[in-house]
């Protein structure tokens, strides 16, 4: 099975032209936004314990981008970050390490050298990030900065407000020109879903994302009021699942932003198995853009194993 999105040849004509590219969009199925808000809260309500949670538990703490996309970030903070990514509890062994940290491009080869060898890898926004508004050579130079520090993975932004004007063509021109530019790297591209509007606006960005070669479709920045959110990462979760019976060709999900405690994301987990199934249970396939949700996560497992709650002090601070 392929594993990324890259000229997917029964969507050829497709890409063509805006019109083209309008029409198929356009001519997806309607989201209907009570079902699909009435089933994220369902799947919501089913209840995880002991072994599974556990086993959750693991499975969501080596599906975490650690994350830090602040003005004021350093390099020693960055390095803390890259440890904590390697050892998120340094008193137990056992606790899986990250999937990745995910760092601005300035970051990237501090973040490399402190997780070197461990397998953890270097996530890097890039295109403008958070607003996307700037010139197309700008962006690819954002890139390219970040691919030749290291970067295994890149999370672009797409331009929103083209795609909210309903210039699909240019949307997924630049999604294309990015995944050519990351070379090796890995592709997510962020829709910032709190922005667009209607779920049928997701679902239409979901699918010009994958057409154009997307490795992973991502929610959010988590710079927005609104982020990932059960119902936007269902959505995108059933097309996913969509996309590869028509091409055959996996592409991950990653919900970022506002996802904060062991329960949310084991909400999402179940979102996760009962929507695209169990081949996206894997962190090569879904991830959660968070920076808080790991110490939880480390404060809920040390319960499980010690049956006491250790609290916030038991762990690090980011």
């Amino acid at each position: 099975m392929s594993t990324t999105a890259s000229a997917a040849p029964a969507f050829t004509d497709v890409t063509a032209s805006n019109s083209t590219l309008r029409r198929f969009l356009h001519g997806l199925p309607g989201v209907d936004t009570v079902g699909l808000e009435a089933r994220a809260a369902s799947l919501g309500t089913r209840s995880i314990k002991t072994t599974a949670k556990a086993y959750a538990i693991d499975l969501a703490i080596s599906m975490v981008d650690l994350t830090t996309l602040e003005g004021a970030d350093t390099p020693g903070k960055v390095r803390a970050l890259g440890a904590k990514a390697v050892r998120p509890d340094p008193t137990d062994r056992t606790t899986p390490t990250t999937a990745a940290v995910c760092v601005y491009p300035d970051m990237v080869a501090t973040a490399k050298e402190a997780v070197a060898g461990s397998g953890v890898k270097v996530a890097s926004v890039a295109t403008a990030f958070p607003a996307g508004r700037t010139a197309l050579d700008v962006k690819l130079a954002d890139v390219r900065d970040a691919v030749a520090a290291g970067a295994d993975e890149i999370d672009m932004v797409i331009d929103r407000g083209a795609f909210l004007a309903g210039n699909y063509l240019k949307v997924y021109d630049e999604i294309v020109a990015v995944k050519e530019t990351s070379g090796a790297a890995r592709l997510k591209v962020i829709f910032e879903t709190g922005e667009l509007s209607t779920y049928d606006n997701i679902r239409r960005a979901s699918w010009l994302g994958m057409l154009a070669g997307a490795d992973f479709i991502k929610t959010s920045t988590g710079k927005v009021a609104v982020n990932a959110t059960p119902p936007n990462t269902l959505l995108m979760l059933e097309a996913v699942r969509d996309f590869r019976a028509q091409t055959g060709v996996q592409v991950g999900v990653k919900p970022a932003g506002g996802i904060r405690t062991s329960k949310d994301a084991i909400k999402f987990l179940v979102l996760v198995n009962e929507t695209a199934g169990e081949d996206w249970l894997d962190n090569h396939w879904f991830r959660f853009g968070a920076s808080s949700l790991l110490n939880d996560l480390l404060m809920q497992r040390q319960k499980l194993a010690t049956g006491r709650y250790s609290g916030p002090d038991y762990v690090t601070v980011d």
